[in-house]
């Protein structure tokens, strides 16, 4: 084989593409959570939130090292609300609209006959195994 052929096999196998377009999709996703973070949450936040520059805090313990605590906690406030966010509308919303949509489980293909146990079709009125009647 050559390699052209090997490095389009390679390309074009399912598992790369799957893996493409799922970080596509989730590219695309992430900007909607951002928006919605962003545009809807952030401003509760901010009114719940004390007021100026508490993200730009800093500890410099020796001169020329900065710890920017505020960044950091800020930014892990941020993925925490983020990670709210996608919890409540992802999981629990989405998720109470698949409960409601399944079906109830299909009705059993077999039933276990009462002399061998050995599984045997609903409609069987004898058991192949051990050749008793089965009740109806």
């Amino acid at each position: 084989m050559s390699i052209r052929k090997d490095f389009s096999d390679f390309l074009f196998r399912g598992n790369i593409v799957d893996l493409a377009v799922g970080v596509i999709i989730g590219g695309a996703f992430g900007k909607i959570v951002s928006a919605f973070v962003d545009d809807l949450v952030m401003p509760f936040v901010g009114a719940l939130l004390p007021g100026g520059a508490w993200r730009e805090f800093a500890i410099e313990p020796v001169a020329g090292m900065k710890f920017q605590v505020g960044h950091l906690l800020g930014q892990t406030l941020d993925f925490v609300i983020v990670a709210a966010v996608l919890f409540f509308v992802l999981i629990k919303l989405v998720g109470s609209f698949k409960k409601k949509a399944a079906e109830a489980p299909p009705a059993p293909a077999t039933k276990i006959c009462p002399e061998c146990l050995e599984a045997v079709p609903v409609a069987a009125k004898r058991c192949k195994h051990c050749t008793s009647v089965l009740p109806a």
